[in-house]
């Protein structure tokens, strides 16, 4: 009975430091933007263009100059259609397809690396070099995101960060 209760009071003694931690409650969208918002759905495919333009992506007053998702689901700056060169992959799905689910049912928390190698949930990502200037505010040990098909670029996936309402391209590079 002694052990029964020694293994018990050890038991809730390593609890303690999880029950202290502080819980963060989502940050309120900026000018419609992020602050926990998670939207619903991907991009619809782009209008293919002969000659597409440079996206512009401070489409509203205090939105950020990366690609965003408005709070109504909106999707800014997906818009270069399929044959944007900055996306081409000569193998696309080289490691396979990402199979832990897409869009607002499955929120990650990412757990470590940088841009050019991030995971979480035992999967492994990599931005595309085009968007590594839209990923220097990311959090890469804590920051919540979501994964979205690519409905215009073989091979790539978005990933949208929660926090922030800012996504990326990512290649899938294996995992789970």
């Amino acid at each position: 009975m002694k052990s029964l209760l020694g293994v018990l009071t050890l038991f809730l003694l390593c609890a303690l430091p999880a029950l202290a931690q502080e819980k963060q409650a989502p940050l309120p969208p900026v000018h419609g933007v992020g602050g926990g918002h998670v939207p619903a759905h991907g991009p619809a495919p782009a209008k293919p263009e002969e000659h597409p333009a440079a996206p512009k992506y401070v489409d509203k007053n205090g939105h950020p100059d990366a690609p965003h998702v408005h709070t109504n689901d909106k999707w800014i700056g997906h818009d270069t259609g399929p044959n944007d060169p900055h996306y081409h992959l000569d193998h696309p799905w080289a490691h396979g397809h990402f199979n832990g689910g897409f869009g607002k049912g499955h929120v990650w928390r990412i757990a470590g690396g940088n841009r050019e190698r991030f995971w979480f949930g035992g999967f492994y990502f990599s931005v595309a070099p085009a968007d590594y200037g839209f990923c220097d505010n990311w959090l890469w040990a804590t920051d919540q995101v979501v994964i979205y098909e690519d409905p215009d670029h073989d091979g790539w996936y978005l990933c949208y960060n929660v926090r922030l309402g800012t996504y990326v391209h990512v290649e899938f590079l294996g995992g789970a």
